[in-house]
């Protein structure tokens, strides 16, 4: 029989990807979102939609129950419900911890709670790691965030750890890039007008996940990984700002890119007046304090070994494979 999957936190960038991997594995694939979600790449008639309301275990309790016929639930949920970017940084604790509580508060009374509940974190749950000899995040780095965003991911790494109730396996995929996304499409944008801004000068080691790997490890993950285990997710090489510039460049016919290198200090700057300025268009900015400090850190290397022995983890899009689909999404939709 198909398995019956429920996906949390359906409506962004990462969640459409997911549910199209869910669908093209013949899973019965049901969608879960908030009645003001954009429902743009949720388009394939064979999903089932869930509206959620994530402040009241009650109105969640009544929501699963009355979902699905009784004595019945989902095999799988992937919880890919989260926030990056907020306006009052309380609101990472509300919508990344408080969220994730009352969700699984309902889904244990309820009795729902399903065979497996992979959970998406950050590697920003771990905290920066080795600025001095680069040696990779690997599974047994003790967190020790540094920014709202990650103590809030960490706080619900906790949650799921402390509870045996909950089958949990977790992710903390690295930079997720790809069509739709936003944060990298800045990025591209600057390059496709030949600047390319970086921040401090001592050397920084990226990496980077495409969002087609990254959904299908959740479902290899589902299907035959250690339950109870926390997994690095990214393609296992790092590369350097100059690097994904000339390939970006590449990808979009540019012979000249003027490279920028701000010192910590502006960039710092930079951050909390754009910070502020969201503020005072009650719209949280991309460029904040909390995304200084991420920017600001050195290291991202990792080591991926865990996922490839455990699921069989191996991404089929390197960076400049990657660039190039995304690339050619922006073109199209410019």
């Amino acid at each position: 029989m198909s398995k019956r999957v429920l996906i949390i936190g359906a409506g962004g960038f990462i969640g459409g990807f997911i549910a199209e991997e869910s669908l093209r594995r013949g899973y019965d694939t049901w969608v879960g979102v908030r009645e003001s979600t954009s429902r743009k790449y949720l388009t394939d008639s064979r999903l089932h939609f869930v509206i959620f309301d994530y402040d009241s275990v009650e109105q969640l309790e009544n929501t699963f129950t009355s979902t699905l016929p009784e004595g019945e639930k989902w095999d799988w949920i992937v919880y890919n419900l989260g926030a990056t970017k907020v306006n009052n940084y309380s609101d990472f604790n509300r919508i990344n911890y408080q969220y994730l509580k009352n969700v699984t508060e309902a889904l244990i009374n309820t009795d729902m709670m399903a065979e497996r509940f992979l959970y998406m974190s950050s590697l920003s749950a771990l905290g920066p790691y080795d600025e001095h000899t680069y040696q990779p995040y690997h599974s047994k780095v003790v967190p020790d965030p540094n920014t709202k965003y990650g103590m809030s991911k960490i706080k619900a790494e906790t949650l799921l750890e402390l509870n045996p109730r909950i089958p949990w396996i977790i992710f903390r995929p690295t930079g997720v890039y790809g069509p739709h996304e936003q944060d990298y499409l800045m990025m591209i944008k600057c390059i496709d007008s030949h600047w390319d801004f970086g921040v401090g000068f001592k050397k920084q080691l990226l990496t980077f996940i495409y969002v087609e790997d990254l959904a299908c490890a959740i479902f290899d993950a589902l299907e035959k990984a250690t339950l109870k285990k926390k997994y690095i997710i990214s393609e296992d090489r790092s590369y350097t700002q100059k690097e994904f510039r000339s390939i970006v460049a590449e990808e979009l016919g540019k012979k000249w890119v003027i490279p920028v290198r701000l010192p910590l200090w502006a960039a710092k700057v930079a951050s909390y007046v754009s910070e502020k300025y969201g503020l005072a268009r009650l719209k949280p900015s991309t460029l904040n304090l909390d995304k200084y400090k991420i920017m600001k850190q050195r290291n991202w290397s990792v080591d991926v070994s865990d996922a490839c022995r455990d699921f069989g983890f191996n991404p089929v899009h390197d960076l400049r494979d990657g660039i190039h689909r995304t690339v050619e999404a922006y073109k199209h939709n410019k």
